[in-house]
């Protein structure tokens, strides 16, 4: 019973978890704020903001550092205090929402990130939504509270009437957004002190009494004291069954640019996120944490080495010990695959991994054949849910700029296409050369650019399509649409499926009024979870 019990006690100190927030809320910057101040880096490479984000130890993609967003996920893990954090950071950009969706179907908890001028906006609650159909619990970080925002008692409320989360403080600020004073524990009562610090460096914490601060502070501090009565009378405590249950949220206050908070919400994440549990197969029953090993695909990205160039896989481990070196299944096939080259990532910088456990992440290169979604087991075999690909609103015909270089330009559009970061739909009528590319939002296009260029060294050339309807069908539903003005019938090269294309969404209504037999079935869309 020794391995299971082993495998249990790493899997119980264990907290993967995702940010979230919408952009410009500073969810890079408190992904490496939380870096620091668990010292699993020595500084923030976002001190000054998008200016001068060249350092931001988890936005390595060229252009991300260039354009100063976040543009696809990676994965940090440190430990903390006898803890071990997987942090998986997600893309901020909304069109790059199918990546978020994968990473937040391998974590077991998020933070959602507020600004404190905008509280809750549009791809916060998108991303809020897709935690809550994955009954993933949310602890909330409200951000730059050392800038002017809204009242605190404001932003409970917002989130309490809008998203349906029971609001409970952890801390609490004294003085307003703008002229932050420091922070009230809930729990003890303690008092620390805000003490900005020059030339962007870390703000000082400065520990007082109430007695100390009463005297310091005077109406400041009795303003957050009839608060925090006003807290209790209503009920804001924390209940640790609600918020695993998606019923309550503990929320906590502070300033991730100057570092200011950020151990309370390493604090939280260890105290309250829970830790990995019994994963849902696609067959209804679940498989235990201590069961052997077995693990799910939820990104697989290139690029990230440019000495190596090769491909990385990353995957959840669900349950058991990974061993490197262990032989496992592919779900889809059968097929063995081994695993000696395993790796752990933090950033883009990797390093070999021996052993892993339920709720870390490992990556695998150049497994060819793996693709998001994957299942993988040693002994009992077991399918976990599928990660479905959402329904593509953009479409864009894709060529080589060099027809010479048609291998490099191949084998860049099959890695993009292995990775999700594009869907390309063929057809007989097209042909390889020309494939349609298929995307949730434009700069998902750019990146496509970016990358064939620079990566595959095959420039392209994209043009416009003219449809922006799209459905899935069948193959004798497929073969008639075919034939249909205003229609072109495609095969998605990663899952096989036929999609459909309408000229436009009066076009497919037409059709569906006078064919109502033929299967035309809408897809999962970035907004509907």
């Amino acid at each position: 019973m020794k391995g299971k019990n082993e495998v249990s006690d790493e899997a119980a100190r264990r907290r993967t978890f995702a940010v979230i927030s919408h952009p410009d809320a500073g969810k890079s910057t408190i992904t490496e704020a939380l870096a620091v101040q668990a010292a699993a880096i020595s500084s923030a490479g976002a001190v000054h903001g998008k200016g001068d984000r060249a350092g931001v130890t988890s936005d390595w993609m060229e252009m991300e550092r260039s354009r100063g967003i976040s543009i696809t996920s990676s994965v940090l893990r440190f430990d903390y205090e006898g803890a071990l954090l997987n942090l998986l950071d997600t893309p901020g950009h909304a069109d790059f929402s199918e990546d978020t969706y994968r990473v937040l179907s391998a974590v077991d908890g998020a933070v959602m990130l507020l600004d404190s001028a905008k509280g809750l906006e549009a791809q916060t609650l998108k991303l809020f939504d897709v935690c809550k159909h994955g009954d993933v619990p949310i602890l909330t970080f409200v951000n730059k509270w050392d800038r002017p925002g809204r009242e605190p008692l404001e932003l409970l409320d917002e989130i309490e009437q809008r998203i349906g989360l029971h609001a409970a403080p952890l801390n609490w600020p004294v003085g307003v957004a703008g002229d932050f004073r420091g922070l009230i524990s809930r729990a003890d009562g303690s008092f620390t002190k805000f003490v900005p610090q020059p030339n962007g460096k870390a703000a000082l914490a400065v520990t007082m009494t109430s007695e100390q601060a009463a005297a310091e502070l005077g109406d400041v501090w009795e303003t957050a004291m009839e608060e925090l009565t006003l807290l209790t009378e209503i009920g804001a405590e924390l209940d640790h069954e609600a918020f695993t249950g998606g019923i309550s949220t503990p929320v906590l206050f502070g300033a991730a640019l100057p570092q200011f908070g950020v151990s309370a919400l390493l604090d939280a994440l260890k105290t309250y996120a829970p830790p990995p549990a019994d994963r849902r197969t696609e067959a209804g029953g679940t498989r235990p944490v201590d069961a052997p090993f077995s693990g799910q695909v939820f990104k697989v990205q290139a690029g990230m080495d440019k000495a190596h160039r090769d491909s990385l896989a990353f995957i959840r481990v669900c349950s058991g010990k990974f061993e490197r070196g262990m032989t496992l299944t592919m779900g889809s096939t059968g097929r063995g695959l081994v695993t000696k080259h395993a790796q752990t990532v933090f950033g883009r910088d990797r390093t070999t991994v021996d052993t892993a456990f339920p709720g870390d992440v490992i990556g695998l290169p150049n497994t060819h054949g793996l693709t998001v979604g994957e299942s993988l087991f040693d002994g009992p075999s077991v399918t976990f849910p599928p990660i479905p690909a959402f329904a593509p609103e953009h479409f864009m015909v894709c060529r080589a700029k060099d027809v010479g270089r048609y291998k490099q330009f191949r084998r860049g559009i099959e890695q993009l296409d292995s990775e999700g970061a594009v869907q390309v739909l063929r057809s007989d009528i097209r042909g390889d050369q020309a494939p349609v590319l298929a995307a949730v939002g434009p700069l998902q296009f750019e990146v496509v650019a970016h990358r064939m260029e620079h990566e595959f060294n095959s420039p392209v050339v994209l043009t416009t399509i003219d449809f922006n309807e799209c459905r899935v069908t069948d193959a004798e539903s497929g073969a008639a649409l075919a034939k249909m003005r205003g229609v072109e019938v495609f095969t998605r090269s990663l899952n096989g499926d036929l999609i459909a294309l309408f000229q436009d969404k009066w076009r497919l209504r037409a059709i569906e009024r006078e064919f109502p037999d033929l299967t035309i079935e809408q897809m999962l869309a970035a907004g509907q979870y």
